[in-house]
């Protein structure tokens, strides 16, 4: 499992500027909206990441960056180039995995939970997961960014992940960062930058 969380990446503890407030009900409607249309708007994605993995035992974060695709309805690639040549495509229920040219695929289909986190994943790169029931989500504001905090009702999930934090540009409502908190306490996080939306993308990038 937690080979899956290094995959997916996201994802991310980040020091936000200012204090965190609450939203109001009305600021929660507002900003769901701008998501949602940006969301709707949203046919491809390309950007560039840098990952953190936070273990308690260890004195540092371990890091490794590359590059994320997504493609509507559900293609993302995650593609790890330093310190590592790692790769990991989520294409219709299948989770396909390049190590250095080491390939081996997953049939998310016929596992509800991968399966759920594919949805989270994809979910998380598009930043519309507002509907999903199977959460308790908490919103949060400073002046530049807004934190979206999501606790899974699942025990199957909680059993490994304690949070999802998904961390928005107030102004673009885009996801700037993704943070996958475990059960331990123990985290990843991804940091998404250069970020272009809406470019040619041929479905030859989520070969496998």
């Amino acid at each position: 499992m937690r080979n899956l969380l290094v995959i997916v990446s996201v994802f991310a503890f980040f020091a936000l500027h200012g204090q965190e407030k609450a939203m109001t009900t009305s600021e929660i409607t507002l900003f769901k909206k701008k998501v949602s249309a940006t969301s709707l708007s949203t046919k491809t994605i390309r950007s560039d990441f840098t990952q953190y993995i936070h273990l308690d035992f260890l004195s540092n974060d371990i890091e490794a960056s590359g590059n994320m695709a997504f493609k509507v309805p559900d293609m993302v690639k995650w593609h790890y180039t330093k310190p590592y040549n790692y790769s990991v495509v989520f294409n219709k229920n299948k989770l396909y995995i390049n190590n250095d040219g080491s390939k081996s695929n997953v049939d998310l289909g016929n596992n509800k939970l991968f399966k759920k986190l594919n949805e989270l994943i994809i979910g998380s790169v598009k930043g519309d997961m507002f509907n999903d029931v199977d959460f308790v989500t908490t919103y949060l504001k400073t002046e530049s960014l807004i934190k979206v905090v999501y606790v899974p009702k699942d025990q199957k999930i909680t059993d490994y992940i304690a949070s999802f934090e998904l961390l928005f540009d107030r102004l673009k409502a885009n996801v700037q960062e993704v943070k996958i908190i475990e059960s331990t306490g123990d985290y990843t996080q991804i940091i998404f930058h250069n970020r272009t939306l809406n470019q040619p993308l041929s479905d030859a990038v989520f070969a496998h």
